[in-house]
């Protein structure tokens, strides 16, 4: 029998209904609006993946186009964007989604077509074979991206021999491996009804949603998937020395839940350190000694852990001044960021959450991420209050905490200037004077073959 919750504090057309083997269905009409947006969201994403697997989760979903029982990839295609809709996927580390957008009167062709891929795909093993070589191509060109390369190798480094560090595209060698058997197994195991969510916004109807969804994942088995594997930051750094024009690199410190108490107090704080124009890194690395052309800050939280960090790109004759300033910012910010900083870090966020809401595909999102990850939707007057609650002194203290964390350092490039770990850490922790690394950075400048003079703007940045 299925559960109807009719009434929802997050929003009074708000409408959520579970089905009798655990697969919920959350509807939010937007009056007004004219296309309907809807998607099925898995509870699944690169961390459940085992060692042999990595990769997998991107791989399904780049399959799920290419066929099913009753569609060849050319139909799934057409049937959609012949009604003017467009129909995408994507892999997260915790999730994957399958998404649509069409006019209202179009949703129940949309969520045939998604149920369909998800319930009903061949995994023909020449278009298999085809994707696997697509899928390296997008690897190549990864690889041909150091400011990509810099972030994979950050978060392995952050997570060493853990799921939730491995890269979201895998690996040349298990991506080579997968077959139809390792693909369905492990569907098997992961893409539960439990952990299905599915999702409509805009011109939608509640109980035609609900009957698809019955329609297409009612008749699965309910059954339990194995727990994935925990989060444990270890920190550490990998340095790729490459011949190239600029030095990426990226430093973190372990960050939190956005479970934990202090994950909106950590926000605020990578957002005052350098999460735009007015932070303190970008004022000081790029507006006042043009030692980068961006600059951020950044907090990824997962279910159980978080990683936080900071990622920067410039020449290689200015990493050392680079890491010497931005440490030196950081700490300071850490002591003493004021009022007007946090109230306007409130502001962003604020902007940056309602904003969102006024779309069909941001609604979506939001109701079924946090249904995955809480069991409901939080109302965003329950959002705002807690972040009007977060006081100057709780972002010092999240901060202050995290500094005396192990730093997760990954740098490629000219990166002979990059200190050492432990200077790095001693930085963060207070433990090192700032003159010591700006000591060091004069020092490599005026090396031989070393840039002299007063800093240059980096022209080699490429344009974003």
């Amino acid at each position: 029998m299925n559960e109807h919750f009719s009434t929802h504090a997050a929003s009074p057309t708000l409408k959520v209904t579970r089905l009798a083997n655990g697969v919920t269905v959350v509807t939010e009409p937007m009056p007004g609006v004219a296309t309907a947006s809807l998607g099925v969201w898995v509870g699944a994403g690169s961390r459940h993946e085992r060692a042999d697997e990595s990769g997998l989760s991107h791989l399904i979903e780049h399959m799920a186009f290419k066929g099913t029982a009753r569609r060849s990839a050319r139909d799934i295609a057409e049937e959609i964007e012949n009604v003017g809709g467009e129909i995408n996927a994507a892999t997260s580390t915790e999730t994957t989604s399958y998404t649509a957008r069409v006019l209202g009167e179009d949703a129940g062709l949309a969520l045939d077509v998604i149920g369909d891929i998800l319930t009903s795909a061949t995994f023909e093993a020449g278009e298999l074979a085809r994707e696997k070589g697509v899928i390296l191509q997008e690897y190549a060109a990864i690889e041909d991206t150091p400011d990509d390369v810099v972030y994979d190798a950050f978060t392995e480094a952050a997570f060493p021999g853990q799921p939730v560090g491995r890269p979201i595209i895998g690996r040349p060698e298990t991506i080579h491996s997968f077959d139809e058997a390792g693909i369905r197994a492990y569907l098997a195991r992961e893409y539960t009804p439990d952990r299905l969510v599915v999702a409509g916004s805009g011109s939608v109807q509640h109980e035609a949603i609900v009957a698809a969804a019955e329609q297409h994942f009612g008749g699965l088995k309910a059954a339990e998937a194995p727990p994935m594997e925990p989060g444990r930051y270890g920190g550490g750094e990998r340095r790729m020395k490459r011949k190239l024009e600029q030095a990426n690199l990226v430093i973190g410190l372990p960050g939190l839940s956005f479970r934990d108490e202090g994950y909106y107090a950590l926000h605020m704080f990578a957002q005052v350190l350098g999460g735009g124009l007015t932070s303190r890194l970008w004022h000081e690395v790029r507006e006042t000694r043009g030692l980068a052309y961006e600059i951020q800050a950044f907090h990824w939280p997962f279910s159980d852990c978080g990683l936080f960090g900071i990622g920067a790109g410039t020449a290689g004759s200015d990493v050392a001044e680079l890491v010497a300033v931005t440490l030196e910012a950081t700490t300071r910010a850490a002591r003493d960021l004021d009022e007007i900083e946090i109230a306007r870090a409130k502001a962003q966020l604020k902007v940056s959450l309602l904003s969102a809401l006024e779309t069909p595909g941001g609604r979506i999102e939001r109701n079924a991420r946090q249904i995955l990850a809480w069991g409901r939707v939080i109302p965003a007057s329950e959002v705002i209050a807690k972040v009007d609650a977060v006081t100057v002194d709780d972002v010092r203290a999240v901060a202050t905490t995290m500094l005396g964390g192990t730093p997760t350092v990954a740098a490629i490039g000219p990166i002979a200037g990059l200190p050492s770990i432990d200077k790095i850490a001693a930085g963060l922790s207070g433990g090192a004077d700032p003159p010591v690394f700006a000591s060091a950075a004069k020092q490599f400048r005026a090396a031989p073959g070393s840039p002299s003079g007063p800093l240059p703007w980096i022209a080699s940045l490429r344009s974003r």
